[in-house]
């Protein structure tokens, strides 16, 4: 193939290209005679762009949802951080309780032993 019929066919694939493009319309005979098919029926343009002003709109509200979600999640992170703070601290705490609990009663446990002992001759 030569590169002059090369080129002409090249042409001729984008001319098609194009033609295949352009909008049906039945008054025009001439090159315009190909169609794409979405716009050979206005109903189904209509049902289109609908659907896809719907698409969008769901798209967008799934955007506002997952940016809700986020500053929640974000929030519920900052929460569970200081619940585990505070859940350590009141564990230490009654750690320290158990033994001031503990050293009380072997305090308690001592004096009962002392008192039971029997009385203390002078």
């Amino acid at each position: 193939m030569s590169q002059s019929q090369s080129l002409k066919l090249a042409r001729t694939v984008a001319v098609r290209k194009i033609k295949a493009l352009r909008p049906y319309n039945p008054d025009i005979h001439r090159d315009f005679s190909l169609s794409y098919a979405p716009f050979e029926n206005p109903g189904k343009i209509k049902m289109l762009e609908a659907s896809l002003s719907q698409l969008e709109q769901l798209v967008s509200d799934l955007v506002q949802q997952n940016q809700g979600l986020l500053s929640t999640n974000q929030a519920l992170s900052a929460e569970l951080a200081q619940a585990k703070d505070e859940n350590e601290s009141l564990q230490l705490s009654l750690m320290e309780q158990e033994e001031k609990q503990g050293a009380t009663a072997a305090r308690i446990q001592a004096l009962v032993e002392r008192v039971s002992a029997g009385p203390v001759s002078a």
